[in-house]
């Protein structure tokens, strides 16, 4: 137990740093941190950025409930009751 205890914690601790030095400051590929923390493009370098996606809205769809309780009766708290 142990060693599996042992395990899931350098696999955390790994991917943890690895996630860190990907960011590279928190600002992007193709940013770098300035001297106040703000972000800043790199001089020179290519930024290549994705085009953006467009997605048509859906159509909405209103279908009527069946009617679950006979007349005079409502549902409520999980059953059937009289008005």
């Amino acid at each position: 137990m142990k060693y599996l205890f042992a395990a899931a914690m350098l696999a955390s601790a790994v991917v943890g740093f690895s996630e860190a030095a990907s960011a590279a400051g928190g600002c992007g590929p193709g940013w770098y941190p300035g001297r106040y923390g703000g972000c800043r493009p790199m001089r020179g370098a290519v930024v290549v950025r994705p085009a953006p996606v467009v997605v048509a809205p859906a159509p909405v769809v209103v279908v009527p409930r069946a009617r679950v309780c006979p007349y005079g009766f409502r549902w409520y708290a999980g059953r059937c009751r009289p008005f």
